[in-house]
This record gives structure tokens, sequence and C-alpha cells, in this order.
């Protein structure tokens, strides 16, 4: 339908070929997923990594639906007997559904309007005469109209029906709606203010009790706190934009003269701004700025997804994982190197002598009797209690960490859990889930809708559709990015793989409970419904440890396989001899291998593959702990310098647990010494960092901390605007976060 082919269009907007994009969807549209052309067919799209390719695939979906819109309305204005060459020309040539839509606004079918009802009067030829404002006396014409018969009982009702005529042609011009939403995008206005008798209601609003700013200037999450205010009946939201500021521009498209037909079309302008095309403005700009809010909240969601999806892993070893709790003990598991659980138990370390006597014992025997090398301990609830008391047992060779439960009973409750721990109550598969996230915290968290893991700002009120889109791609990014060891991976991890899924994923699981562990991966064509195309898809990303073919542990691809043979047949060695001798890899000469389908991309990549195996691409694990003594907000005094761990990121700034069960806010501006318009600039979610105490508040439990350096120690000042409080809004989190946030609107 477009007079540019698609594939022309994509290519200018992102600055790449068209030969590239076209090779790109048509490798989407024959199934292959976007970490498969990122990683294997890099010849193909020109080494096109994984954003470019997602924007290709999104940006082709959207012209598409465009198209489909085309189609519909020429179909609709063809059907009403209305369709000229320069109309169809319009739709065929329009870029953007807005523009589209304004092309067929006037044609589109609508119910009766003070307009129609004037048509019907017979009056369209005097809101003609009055829009062409020549000489024509439109005076004795609108007497000539006078019909009292058909309602027209005077001059005035006559030209008054001519206005509603005009001011509807107005409204619905192609040319002023777009001028209209360029000034109303550039010199609009948000104005918030509380809803009368609801002041108290409304104080998590307080900021925006009368709040005004630029549409251009406002960051995502105070759009989205303002909406939701309104969406509480807390608040009411308006756009504006002064009269001063668009009259003018509309005037000068429709004025021509100065006679009392241009006053005429004057009057219908201004009726029209008011009744019809600012009221239109207003919802269609609230859309579309909804729309960016979301795309920016949205992106800040799946940023600190992926952070914490690949967080340093523990790696495999035997662990004590331990639920805290005061009054109902805290639940401890015994896991072994892959994971399984071995044994179950209570502890009550925090009620009474004889409670943490018993808590001792227990503790000594199970680090005794199974030999446990780590020890994970929730963060929630008696979480730095159970950490002092388990660190006073003077374990100095097991590794002790703290690690972030959230989601934990969202997965206990979960039909995943009730599938592995059929036995088990909640408060097991809890702690179970807390010790695996210390091993391998990408294995564990895609059990867990990524809704629910602690990070992201106003989840809930984004559109969520796009929202599940972006966290599912991001999340497949990330497990094909790491790899997946096939013989112990769950199905829920194996269902992100490329190419699978969750039936394929359950299909494995079944074959390898009946067949034991793969050997290779070519068994996995042996795998029930498991074809060619998905093997492909999917075989470069598992891994089989110990294989007998040492490849299958890499991310070299089996269809590279016989290329990687015939290296090691030409220098007279074997595959292994590659993988073990960095010289003999040095002496491989790239240009020997080049051909139509294997191009230096794709040979660079398997050298480098070869020189690190299944090597896994996260950072390092690194041991934490929090400052000894500062376990409660009353604890805390202004200055203190602390170690934390970020836990969640913001627009507004980034949130720290430095051990007290209340995370302290670093707002943007005490995030560097330096300007930064973007956190992520500088922190990542579950960075371990070091900061100051500036604020404690404990009433409203509220602290504010700063990463600055050589700096004294402040209270973070109020940033201003015309006399008001810039607020930071609600960031709708973990509830642990929820209070503090509210308190840096």
């Amino acid at each position: 339908m477009s007079l540019l082919p698609h594939e022309i269009i994509i290519a200018n907007e992102l600055s790449i070929s068209d030969k590239q994009v076209r090779t790109t969807i048509a490798l989407l549209d024959e199934g292959a997923t976007v970490p498969f052309i990122s990683r294997y067919r890099k010849e193909m799209t020109g080494s096109l990594d994984e954003v470019q390719i997602t924007s290709i695939r999104d940006r082709s979906q959207q012209l598409k639906d465009l198209d489909k819109r085309k189609e519909a309305i020429l179909k609709s204005i063809n059907d009403q007997g209305k369709m000229t060459p320069e109309i169809e020309q319009l739709v065929m040539t329009a870029e953007t559904m807005s523009s589209l839509e304004d092309i067929y606004l006037p044609y589109k079918p609508k119910r009766k309007t003070r307009a129609s009802v004037a048509r019907e009067k017979g009056l369209q030829p005097l809101a003609d005469f009055i829009l062409a404002q020549d000489q024509t006396d439109i005076l004795a014409i609108a007497n000539s109209l006078i019909d009292e018969e058909k309602g027209i009982k005077n001059t005035e009702e006559a030209l008054a029906g001519a206005r509603d005529i005009i001011a509807e042609i107005i409204a619905e011009d192609a040319t002023v709606r777009s001028k209209s939403r360029t000034i109303f995008l550039e010199k609009g206005e948000f104005v918030s203010r509380v809803v009368p008798g609801k002041e108290e209601a409304a104080i998590k609003y307080k900021d925006y009790y009368q709040w005004s700013e630029p549409l251009k200037a406002a960051p995502s999450h105070r759009v989205l706190a303002m909406r939701r205010g309104e969406k509480e009946e807390l608040l009411y939201l308006d756009i504006e934009v002064n009269e001063e500021e668009i009259l003018p521009a509309l005037e000068a498209i429709y004025i021509k003269a100065t006679n009392p037909a241009a006053s005429q079309v004057k009057m219908a302008l201004l009726d029209s701004y008011k009744r019809l095309l600012k009221p239109s403005m207003e919802t269609e700009i609230r859309v579309l700025t909804r729309q960016k809010a979301d795309d920016e909240a949205i992106k800040v969601f799946a940023d600190n997804v992926r952070q914490l999806l690949l967080a340093a892993p523990l790696g495999q070893k035997r662990l004590l994982a331990i639920d805290p709790g005061f009054r109902t003990g805290c639940k401890t598991v015994v896991l072994d190197e892959q994971g399984q659980l071995k044994e179950n138990t209570a502890i009550f370390p925090h009620n009474g002598a004889h409670g943490y006597a018993e808590a001792q014992k227990t503790i000594k025997y199970l680090v005794s009797k199974y030999d446990i090398q780590a020890i994970a301990i929730g963060n929630g609830t008696a979480g730095r209690e159970t950490e002092d008391f388990i660190r006073k047992l003077d374990l100095s060779t097991i590794t002790i960490v703290m690690v972030n439960e959230s989601g934990a009973s969202i997965y206990s409750a979960s039909e995943t859990a009730r599938e592995e721990f059929p036995d088990y109550d909640i408060t097991v598969r809890g702690a179970v889930s807390i010790g695996r996230r210390l091993m391998d915290p990408l294995a564990e968290l895609v059990k867990i809708d990524p809704k629910s893991i602690g990070v992201g700002q106003y989840q809930h009120d984004v559109d969520q559709n796009k929202l599940q889109t972006s966290l599912d791609d991001t999340v497949i990014s990330c497990v094909n990015a790491v790899g997946v060891e096939l013989n112990t991976a769950s199905k829920q991890i194996l269902s992100y793989v490329s190419g699978l899924g969750p039936a394929l994923a359950q299909q494995i699981i079944t074959y390898r409970n009946e067949n034991g562990p793969f050997t290779s991966r070519r068994e996995l064509k042996k795998v029930p419904r498991l074809g060619d195309k998905a093997f492909e898809q999917a075989a470069g990303f598992l891994r089989i440890r110990h294989a007998k073919n040492p490849l299958d542990s890499s991310a070299v691809h089996p269809e590279r396989y016989p290329l990687v043979e015939q290296m090691a047949k030409d220098l007279g060695k074997k595959v292994e001899d590659l993988l073990k001798d960095t010289e003999l890899r040095k002496s491989i000469s790239l240009k020997n291998y080049i051909s139509e389908e294997v191009g230096l991309p794709t040979l660079n990549d398997i050298l480098d593959e070869l020189a690190k195996p299944g090597l896994d691409p996260r950072e390092k694990f690194e041991a934490f702990s929090f400052t000894e003594g500062v376990n409660s907000i009353g604890d805390l005094r202004i200055g203190m310098k602390l170690p934390g761990i970020v836990t969640n990121i913001t627009n507004f700034g980034a949130f720290v647990d430095i051990g007290v069960h209340q995370d302290g806010l670093v707002h943007l501006s005490q995030l560097s010494n330096r300007y930064i318009s973007d956190p992520h600039e500088v922190v990542k979610v579950q960075q371990q960092v070091t900061v100051t105490v500036t604020e404690v508040d404990e009433k409203r439990n509220r602290i504010a901390l700063s990463m600055k350096t050589d700096e004294k120690p402040s209270v973070p000042r109020n940033r201003r605007n015309e006399g008001k409080r810039i607020p930071e809004p609600e960031t709708d989190m973990a509830s642990k976060l929820a209070a503090l946030a509210s308190k840096f609107k």
C-alpha cells in the first residue's frame, strides 16, 4: 500500500541499508528468532544487533497495521462515492496513523452534528459563500434562506447554521489539525489540581494539588503519577494551551479578507477551536503523551529486569537457604550443587535462649553433614537479625549472602512451584527459591512474572501488551545470551530458548526423564515434535557439559562443527587441541575458511568461543555484607558511609538496600558529582555501591542517600520551577518501597 516499500522506510529511519532490512524481515517471517538472527546470521544481516533487529520487527508490524488501515479507509471513502485521485494520493502517502486519520475525518461516518443539521436545512451554499470571503452580500443570501418550515426563522439563524458548517470544516481540516497538534506539543502544559474536598485522601499527590509544567518537558514518572491521581479521582488533569499561541496560527490559514464574511469565519473558527478542535486535540495529546510515558517507563523496567536477570551467579555450590521469620521461625533448606532439595527444617533463633541454642546446633549439624559451602538468607522480615545470628557462629570458610527475596512468595504459591514441590508447603518452596536465586538468578527468576520481582516504576499503569512484549524480549535475550544447560534446565527456562516455547520445553523434560541425560545436541532431534527448524534455532543456545563432542558445551552452532573440524584437520590436530592451545588457535588463517555462507564475523565468533567454550558471560560473583551493627533505621546517622546494593532504578533516582529493612533513595542529583540525565549511566540493579546518609526520617520511614564523593553530606535540595518544587512520584514496585517513594514524589 505504501508508495515507498517498507524496507526503504525502515532503512532510512534506522540508518541501515534496505538490503539489511529486507533480509532481516525475511528471516523473521521464516520463524527465526531475534537472538538466533543476531548470533548466527551476521553475514546475512550485516551484523545487526538485537536492538536493531527488534526495531525492524516492531516497525515492520506498525507499517503493516498502517497499510491495513489505509485499505479500510480507501474502501470506506470509495463506498461513499467520494473518492478522487487527490484523496487517494493523500491516503496512500500518509506516513503516520495520526495524519491518516486526519485525512479520513471529514469522510468518517458520524452521528448527527450541528453541522449536519445545518446542511439538512440547505445552508451549505451559504457556508461556501462565507468561506470564499469575496464581495458577495452574505446578508442578502442569508436573508433569502429564511424558511420557518426548515427551522430558519431569521438571518442570524441562517448565519449561525452556516458557521456550524464552517466550524466542522475547520476542525476536520488536516492542515489545521497538524498545525494544532504541533502547537499543543510545543506549547501545551499539563495542569493538575486536587479534587475539592479530597485533599486528605490525595495526600500522596500533595505536590500535584496545584501543578503545571510543559508537555514536552514532563518526565514519564510525573505524567504517570498525575494520570494515576486522575484515575483514582483525586486529581483533575487538563492539557492547556494559551489561545494566543494557537488562534493566530489558525486564522492565518482561514482568514483571507477584512469584510463581513471574514468576520463570520473568525467567529466560526473560535467556536470550532473551543467546541471541537481543542477537546479533540486534548484527547489525542493525552494518548500521545501516555504512549511516550509508557515507552519510557517500559524501557526503564526492561533495563532493570535485564540487569537483575544477568546478576552474577554464585554457581553450583552446596548451600543452606534460610527464609527468615520472628514468631514463625526461619525455614531452612539444604540444596545440593544442582539446586535439588535434600533436607528442610525450621529454626527459632529469635525465640528466646532455648530457641537460639537449638538453632545453633541445627545449623552446625547441617553445615557439617552436607559440607555446606554457602548460606543464603532472605532480606525480608528478620533478615538482618538472622544474618547476625549466622555470622556469630564463626563459619569462616562459608560464604554468607543476603538475597533479595522479592517475588519469592509469588513463586511459592505458583503452579510452577507446586509442580516442582508437590509435597512441600509454600514456606519450603520460598526458602528453596531464595537459595536457587543465589546460585543462578537467571534460572530462578524466569519462573516468576517479571512484574513481580520488585523493579521498575508504574508497571501496572502502562500499556500491558507493550510491557509484556518488552519483558518477554528481555527475558529471551538474557536466557539466550547466557545459554542453558540442557540436562539440568527447568521447563521454564527452556521455554525461553530460541525456537522452543512451553510445549517443546515440556517435551524435552519428558524425554530427559524417560531416557536420562542428553549425551549430544544431535539427540535433541529424537525429542517428539522437535523438528529441524526448532533444532536450528535452539541448538546453539543449549549446552551439554562433559559431552563427548566438546563443541556441545560451547556456543558454536552444530551447523559449523564441520568447519571447526576442518580447521583442526588442516593443522593436523583434533578439536580438543584447538580448545586447549591458544597458540594453535592463533595460527589459524581465517581467510582460508571464508565462503558464501561464512564470513569473518562468524569466524571471529567461533575463535572467541573456542577460547572460552561455554563460559558464562555474566560477571564474577563477589560476596557482599552490610555494615555490622546497622540493622534498623534507628541505627542510622547523617554522614554515615555504608555499603549497599542497588535494588531498583527509576527515572528520578536509585533505591539502595543498606540493610535496615527500608531502602534509601539516591536522588538523580545525588548519584554523581557530574550532571547525569539517566540513572543507568552510573548504576545498575544489584550493583554494590557506597552511599552516604544525608537524611533520616523515622516517622515517615524515609532515608535519603548520596553517592557523591568528597563532598559534605547535605539534605538533597528541592529542585524548583517557578517557585514550585518538582515532585518525584510514588513508584509502583515492591510494597516495601512504596511508602518511601511516595515521600519523594
